[in-house]
This record gives C-alpha cells, structure tokens and sequence, in this order.
C-alpha cells in the first residue's frame, strides 16, 4: 500500500470512528495514525531481519506518542487506536481487520511460553480502556471487550466480556457491527448475580413470613381447642 492510500484510508477510519474530529488534516496530529504509520515502516524491516532498525523505529514511536507496538505484531487494515496513551501491543500479537482499541489497552503474553505468545484479535473486536488481554488465544470477531476487564481465555465470536477475570456475556449471537463504539453500556454478570440473590432473598422473607402467621395461626387454634376441651 502506497503512502497516500494509506493516508486516505487512516482519514476514513478515523472520521468513521471518532466524533471529535472536524477536519482531515486533524488526522496528522493522531498519535494513532503516527504510530501505525512507524509500525508499518518497522514490520518491514523486521520482516527483512533488520531487528535493531525496526525496534529503533518502534521505540522512537512509543516515546512520541505513549503507544508501544513491537514490529513483529502482525495487525490487519483498519486498526484505530482511540486517544492511546498506554497501549501496548507484544510481538506476536495479530490484529485482524477493523479493530479499535482504546488508551491503557494491553495485549501481552504471560511470558512463560515459547513462539506464539501475544492474544489474536479477529476482525472487528473492540477492547475498551484499561483492558488486558494476556495469552496466546483468540477473541473471535465482533466481540466487544469491556473498560478494565482482564481478559485470560478464549472468547467466542459475537461476544462481550467483562470483569476480572473477564466473563463471557453472549448477546443472543447477535453481531456488534464495527461502527458501535459504546464501550459504556455492556452487560454486567455480577450485577446480575446480585439481583438474582436480592430477588432470592425478598422470596425467602416473604415465604418465611408466611411461615410465622401460619405458626401463629396454629398456635390460636390450639389455644382454643384447648379452652373447649376445658369446657
């Protein structure tokens, strides 16, 4: 891809997916498009073995714009990388195409493995700020991370993970097309669990209520099976 349709398509992703911009030339102050466009420099060169070049690309990028990508991650078309600061993606992290990713976002390996040991992101996933995702497995297209969720395991496709460790919510299979950027209103299963157990809990008083005026109920007429007997 040439410098200008690469331009071209940066311009077109941004706009897409970031409210705030008003003008193209905004695009050029990104740290994003700076970044990706150092990444792709730096990816070559790996790819050629010229592994101090690349890293020296990649390192000069990071210091400018607070976002670390290591020039072996193999990343797809479409990668915007919302504000950034604190992004940091390891080296054999694969990104697919139309991934957003927001500030404090971490794609990192365990460091306990050997060859592929970064996460692989499918086509339009969404990691939302402060989210980790450690391991050498797969998100599967159209999932949505949420806001801080640590992220340990394997996640279907069409899917929305939250909490720590991250929890897998399945939306009914339903596809998060690439244009939703809501990283706010995300299903919550604690939350949900502890609805289920106050709803538990207003059950088991009502019912042991129940139980007490039937006691009570027992105990009059007792009483007063006793007083006839008397008579």
């Amino acid at each position: 891809m040439s410098i200008l349709s690469y331009v071209k398509d940066e311009i077109q992703v941004i706009r897409e997916r970031d409210p705030a911009i008003k003008s193209n030339m905004e695009v050029f102050l990104y740290p994003s498009f700076k970044v990706i466009l150092n990444y792709r420099i730096a990816h070559k060169l790996y790819l050629k073995k010229h592994f101090f070049w690349a890293r020296w690309i990649s390192q000069r990028a990071a210091r400018k714009t607070g976002i670390e990508i290591h020039p072996g991650a193999t990343i797809g078309k479409g990668l915007f990388i919302d504000h950034g600061s604190g992004v940091i993606i390891g080296e054999t992290t694969i990104i697919g195409d139309n991934v957003t990713l927001y500030q404090g976002v971490t794609l990192g390996g365990t460091g306990k493995e050997q060859g592929k040991r970064h996460p692989t992101l499918k086509d339009n996933v969404m990691v939302s700020a402060g989210a980790k995702v450690i391991g050498s497995f797969t998100i599967g297209e159209n999932s949505k991370i949420g806001a801080g969720s640590v992220v340990l395991e394997e996640v279907p496709p069409n899917c929305t993970v939250v909490g720590v460790p991250g929890r897998i919510v399945k939306m009914d299979n339903k596809k998060v097309p690439r244009s939703d950027m809501d990283q706010i209103h995300l299903p919550d299963p604690v939350l949900h669990d502890i609805r289920e157990l106050q709803q538990e809990n207003i059950q088991l008083h009502k019912q042991l209520e129940d139980m007490v005026e039937y006691m009570k109920c027992l105990e009059k007429k007792r009483k007063e099976d006793a007083a006839n007997e008397d008579l």
